[in-house]
């Protein structure tokens, strides 16, 4: 295949991926009915028709659009009645949110390792760090691929825990015939810029609860309930409502969604087979119930021992010099500047080798791609092991 890039050799894709947002007119048409309506913000038939539209496209009967997804998941714990002196559960390898909502609903993060097939939170170790003060486990469906929810149920009816599912990545990702967002009491979404669905900034909670519902449109709508009057404010609440112009472009995205997702999906297929003629890599692993990934990420796993030894951002940046580009993903949560001084002494194994050396990203704007598109990543990966001395010589 010959030289590496990152050395000089030519690339194996000169090429960009497909972009995102994606650009289509749909979004302008949205965005006029908007402007024609008079209504921009609070009040307009756009939030309503959203609203409604997410909740049953999820599963679930309610849903509170909101600012983003950190409030969404913050919404969500405090609709489950989460607060000072209570802990919750949550996994070091994921985005800070889901850990600092935690602290800005007035709790305590409480981190625990992750499995190193899935990188989702682990069942085990998640009940191993149980307390007298835990309120809630808040499993994370990492890179759009479903958690292990039929055991975080089960641990939350053992232990009396709330079950918020944070599904910033996995925007119709299915577990046992359910979407994500309908299983545990609570599901928190991100629309943020490079979701599946996205509005550039955005959130919901969805919840079948009506007493969960309540609270969070309460809480996201400065403390008003839906039977009282404008000026009627019974809880502390905040402004997190989301705008008539967000979710016109929402109610577009979702209607792209099927002919994008079924994009992913076959790609993703196709990669994953591809892959598996590349030593030391191997892709995020479905567990038994998970049925379908939404593919905000394709996590994929590196073993550098396969590679001789390479180290992983070496790895990294030489497939980015082949016209690939990857993400090497998160640090561990609690060595974050944030949590640092608190957790410093704790050590997750997985967790620090997933962030560390063991895994990487591919995002999902690259399986909207053709399937020569899937060959190039393929052959790009394949190039750089067989070529891997060049870079251990170094």
């Amino acid at each position: 295949m010959g030289k590496l890039a990152i050395n000089g050799g030519p690339k194996v894709r000169q090429k960009p991926f497909p972009p995102w947002p994606p650009k289509d007119p749909g979004f302008k048409e949205r965005l006029g009915e908007v402007i024609d309506s008079g209504v921009w913000g609070m009040g307009g038939e756009m939030q309503r028709e959203f609203v409604r539209t997410f909740a049953e496209w999820c599963g679930a009967t309610y849903c509170v659009a909101c600012t983003s997804g950190t409030t969404a998941l913050e919404l969500a714990l405090r609709a489950c009645g989460i607060g000072p002196g209570d802990e919750v559960i949550v996994p070091a390898y994921t985005f800070i949110a889901t850990a600092s909502s935690v602290v800005s609903a007035g709790a305590k993060a409480v981190f625990a390792d992750i499995d190193a097939a899935t990188l989702n939170l682990d069942p085990r170790a998640t009940e191993a760090a149980i307390t007298e003060r835990t309120a809630a486990i808040i499993p994370v469906h990492i890179g759009g691929m479903p958690a292990d929810m039929d055991a975080f149920l089960a641990l939350g009816e053992k232990h009396g825990l709330k079950i918020i599912e944070d599904c910033a990545q996995a925007h119709g990702a299915e577990y046992r015939g359910k979407r994500v967002g309908s299983i545990g009491d609570a599901g928190c979404f991100s629309f943020q810029s490079s979701k599946n669905i996205t509005s550039g900034e955005g959130g919901a909670v969805t919840t079948s609860d009506p007493e969960i519902h309540a609270r969070a449109w309460s809480a996201h709508n400065v403390g008003r309930v839906p039977e009282g009057r404008w000026y009627d404010h019974r809880v502390l609440g905040w402004n997190w409502r989301i705008t008539e112009f967000q979710c016109a472009v929402l109610l577009r995205g979702l209607e792209l969604w099927d002919e994008q997702d079924a994009r992913r999906q076959v790609n993703a297929a196709y990669l994953r087979e591809r892959l598996e003629d590349v030593p030391g890599i191997e892709a995020q692993a479905f567990i038994e119930g998970a049925d379908k990934s939404a593919y905000h990420l394709l996590v994929l796993r590196y073993a550098e021992e396969a590679f001789d030894g390479l180290d992983r951002d070496r790895f990294i940046a030489a497939l980015d010099a082949e016209g690939i580009p990857t993400w090497r993903g998160y640090n561990p949560l609690y060595r974050e500047g944030l949590f640092a001084e608190e957790y410093g002494s704790l050590h997750l194994p997985v967790t620090e080798h997933a962030c560390e050396r063991g895994s990487f990203w591919l995002g999902q704007h690259m399986l909207l791609g053709e399937r020569e598109d899937m060959d190039d990543i393929a052959d790009a990966m394949l190039k750089v092991w067989k070529n891997r001395e060049e870079l251990l010589d170094e």
